[in-house]
């Protein structure tokens, strides 16, 4: 049997065992430990770029941090004859996958070993190292792994990984020992550390410690692993310092070698810039100084309850509990049950909608409760039968069945949306005539500042500010915003609070004098309080 051939067989065997091993553990357990295998194909288009950046006819040693069954080694003795594969390692930390791999394997020059990566003594022999490492969040991590790892990575990379990173980054920061100076890295990994804050120290790795030479980004729409809504992005470097201004590829969509965009920026831009997501799709931005969501609102995300189930009702649930009235607010239900962009009033500062929720939020104290709403008592004790005491906002908030202090919002923003939403619009803006509050699945929205003091003199303003904000462009929520696998995009308080609001400054002939002055002091008025 040729070489090729041999390969060919293995990579089916390899294929079928992947399958067969997955099919062999819960979903859970493998989200666990953030197992989710890289597809043939794409193993082999990242090989196939990262071999291209080697001189020719270099010899290769290879290293898989997170190897799995083997796909990125599979694409490597079909990218390059065997006589340049002169050592090749893989770790693998679950036995379930370890010991198949190294039978399978047995044969080659491949060494597979059943331990943690990130306990081993760095070896640096390897000019090659291409890893697919586990996607596990911040989490489920153990406090006392966080901690080692973020010495060894600070010690080994300089990268100051923050508590609230993925496991990810810390196998990217700690292989830096493994590497042989000018050796190449390719990593699989989530492209939400290109937006996120705890990001921050892998971009200043990519920027200052290697040299940064390609990022790929996968259209959202199209997730490469079919059990993970994650979005993904290859990045490739090289373990040199950096020149100065020197230019980075980035490509968006199709694969690595057909890209639908594709450009060069320059290392100094992206010094500056926050969200590495608009790249190759937006031009860089000019510096410069306008007017931001933030200069005319305070955006608060809205109540998380601990447990909806528990704590939202509508009057009918309400009445058969026999629960209080006054122990409840109204609030706005979801948006795909919130059909309209402007929820009107009743008299009573209720919302005029066929759906009508309240939820429970009251201080008073449990033993008053017991003396005069027994009901209510009854009720509340079921929370620990039921579980909700057992979630962690209710654990550590107090008394744990008070909400937020969330006032209504003139205007709330949803906080999830598709870039292929119905419209082209991901995320609405609504205008909230009511006296409903909202939960965390919009972003609250407290007029402040110049706006504050317009609205006070001009209440009906709020209603050209809200048309402003929904003419605003999709890219320019998107663009400050973040993505997920399946084309779901999200906005926290911050990334919507740093979009460009120049057209509210228009409605605001005075707003630019107004910010110039000694008196532009930002404040709250009784939307906020």
């Amino acid at each position: 049997m040729s070489l090729i051939h041999e390969i060919s067989q293995l990579e089916r065997e390899r294929m079928a065992m992947q399958a067969e091993l997955d099919a062999g553990k819960t979903q859970s357990e493998r989200n666990k430990l953030g197992q989710f295998s890289t597809p043939g194909l794409l193993a082999n288009d990242i090989l196939a770029h990262a071999i291209a950046l080697f001189p020719h006819n270099q010899r290769v040693s290879f290293l898989d941090p997170a190897i799995g069954t083997g796909s990125f080694y599979s694409a490597l003795c079909q990218s390059i004859p065997p006589d340049r594969i002169d050592d090749a390692l893989g770790f693998e930390i679950d036995s379930h996958y370890h010991r198949p791999a190294a039978q399978l394997w047995a044969g080659s020059d491949l060494t597979i070993i059943n331990r943690d990566f990130t306990k081993e003594f760095p070896v640096p022999r390897f000019n090659l190292i291409i890893c697919n490492p586990p996607y596990v969040r911040h989490h489920h991590l153990d406090s006392s792994d966080k901690e080692r790892m973020q010495r060894m990575s600070f010690r080994t990379s300089g990268m100051k990984l923050s508590g609230l990173t993925g496991l990810y980054c810390y196998f990217l920061g700690i292989s830096h020992a493994w590497m042989q100076d000018d050796g190449i890295g390719g990593w699989l990994i989530p492209s939400e550390f290109m937006d996120v804050n705890y990001g921050r120290a892998l971009k200043n790795y990519l920027l200052n410690e290697v040299t940064l030479l390609r990022i790929h980004r996968f259209d959202p729409n199209d997730t490469q692993f079919p059990d993970a809504l994650v979005s993904s992005a290859v990045v490739f470097f090289k373990k040199s310092k950096p020149l100065e201004n020197h230019t980075i590829v980035f490509s968006y969509g199709g694969n690595l070698h057909q890209p639908r965009l594709l450009s060069d920026i320059s290392s100094r831009e992206l010094t500056d810039e926050t969200k590495w997501t608009r790249f190759p799709t937006a031009k860089v931005r000019i510096k410069t100084k306008y007017p931001k969501i933030s200069d005319f609102f305070q955006i608060k995300r809205g109540i998380a309850t601990g447990d909806n189930k528990f704590f939202i009702m509508n009057r009918d649930q309400i009445s058969e509990r026999r629960l209080p009235m006054e122990a409840f607010r109204p609030i706005l239900p979801s948006p795909r049950y919130l059909p309209c962009n402007e929820v009107l009033s009743d008299p009573t500062g209720m919302p005029m909608l066929e759906r009508q929720l309240f939820v429970l939020d009251t201080k008073l104290p449990l033993f008053e409760i017991e003396e005069n709403h027994p009901h209510l008592f009854n009720y509340l004790e079921q929370a620990e039968t039921g579980g909700t005491l057992d979630r962690y906002i209710c654990r550590h908030r107090r008394p744990w069945y008070s909400q937020d202090a969330r006032p209504p919002a003139p205007i709330v923003c949803t906080y999830l949306g598709r870039s292929d939403a119905k419209g082209g619009r991901p995320f609405r803006f609504i205008l909230n005539n009511s006296k409903a509050t909202v939960a965390n699945v919009y972003l609250a929205m407290y007029p402040v500042g110049f706006l504050a003091r317009s609205l006070k003199r001009n209440p009906s303003l709020i209603r050209d500010v809200w048309e402003a904000l929904n003419a605003l462009q999709p890219y320019q929520l998107l663009d400050e915003g973040r993505v997920y696998g399946g084309g779901l995009h999200k906005l926290e308080p911050s990334e919507l609070a740093n979009v460009d609001a120049t057209n509210i400054s228009r409605l605001l002939p005075d707003f630019t004098e107004f910010a110039s002055s000694s008196q532009a002091e930002l404040f709250t008025d009784d939307f906020a309080d």
